[in-house]
C-alpha cells in the first residue's frame, strides 16, 4: 500500500512538473511570437516610411529636372523663336525657321509633360521610367546616354520599382554633377530569376579606399535602399576609369519582408 501511494505521489509530481513546463514553454512561445509580430509591424512601418521618403525624393528630383528643362531648354527655344519672329518681320522667308523652333518647343513640352505627373512612375514600367531619364539627359546635352534592355519577364512590385529607380537616379545625378563623364551606358536585363542592371560612366572615377565622406554616404544610401528589397548594390570605381553600378534584384515575394536590422 505504501509503495502505491509513493508511486501515485511521484506520478502526481511528474505530472505537475510537466504541466508547469508546458505552461512555461507556451508562455515563452507566446512572448516570442508577440515580439516577432511587433518587430514585423515595426519593420513594415519603417519600410512604408522609407517608400514614402523615396517617393518624395523622386518628386523633388523631378521638380528640379522640370526647372532645368524650362530654363535651359524650352526657355532658350522660346527666346530663339522671339528673335526669329523679329527677324522675320523684315524677312518673311525666315518664318519657316520660326515654325520649326516653335514645333521643337512643343515637342519638348510634350516630353516634359510626362515628368509633371508626380505619380508617373506608377504608370510606367521600370525600363520606361529609366528611358525617360536617359532621353532627358540627351535632350539637355548633359551627357551622351544610352540604354539597352530586353523584354520584361517578371512584373515587378511597384514598391521595388520605386526603390530601384531612386537608386539609379542617385547614381545618374552623381554622374551628371560630379563625374565629368562624356558617356553613360545603362543595360537593363531581365532573367527568369532576377533583374540585373548595369550602369557605367566614363568619368574621373574615385578611389574606393580613399573616398570622401560624401561619396561614402551616397554609396551607403544606395546599398541601404537595396537592402529594403533584398537587392544587391555593388559600386566599383577607379580614378580615371569611370564608375560602374551593378544592381541585382531577385524576384522573390519575400524580398519585401524585412527585419529591423536591415533598415538604416
Amino acid at each position: 500500500m505504501g509503495q502505491q501511494q509513493t508511486a501515485i505521489l511521484v506520478a502526481s509530481i511528474v505530472l505537475v512538473v510537466i504541466i508547469i513546463l508546458l505552461i512555461t514553454l507556451f508562455t515563452i512561445f507566446q512572448k516570442r511570437k508577440n515580439s516577432l509580430l511587433l518587430q514585423q509591424k515595426e519593420a513594415e512601418k519603417k519600410f512604408e516610411t522609407a517608400i514614402a521618403e523615396t517617393q518624395i525624393e523622386i518628386r523633388e528630383e523631378t521638380l528640379r529636372n522640370i526647372s532645368w528643362e524650362l530654363h535651359d531648354n524650352i526657355g532658350q527655344l522660346l527666346t530663339l523663336a522671339k528673335i526669329q519672329v523679329n527677324i522675320a518681320q523684315d524677312d518673311p522667308e525666315k518664318l519657316t525657321e520660326v515654325t520649326e523652333t516653335i514645333s521643337k518647343s512643343l515637342t519638348e513640352l510634350r516630353s516634359l509633360s510626362k515628368l509633371i505627373n508626380p505619380d508617373a512612375i506608377k504608370n510606367l514600367s521600370l525600363t520606361e521610367a529609366i528611358t525617360l531619364e536617359i532621353e532627358r539627359f540627351n535632350r539637355m546635352q548633359f551627357i551622351k546616354a544610352t540604354i539597352t534592355s530586353n523584354e520584361e519577364i517578371e512584373e515587378l512590385d511597384n514598391k521595388a520599382e520605386i526603390i530601384i529607380f531612386r537608386i539609379l537616379q542617385e547614381f545618374f545625378t552623381n554622374t551628371i554633377k560630379h563625374s565629368k563623364a562624356s558617356n553613360l551606358d545603362v543595360d537593363v536585363h531581365y532573367t527568369q530569376d532576377q533583374l540585373v542592371i548595369h550602369a557605367k560612366d566614363d568619368g574621373v572615377g574615385f578611389d574606393h579606399t580613399n573616398c570622401t565622406s560624401k561619396q561614402g554616404i551616397g554609396l551607403g544610401n544606395m546599398k541601404n535602399r537595396g537592402k529594403l528589397i533584398n537587392a544587391e548594390v555593388a559600386l566599383t570605381s577607379k580614378k580615371g576609369k569611370g564608375t560602374t553600378i551593378k544592381l541585382t534584384y531577385p524576384y522573390k515575394k519575400e524580398s519585401l519582408i524585412i527585419s529591423d536590422s536591415e533598415i538604416v
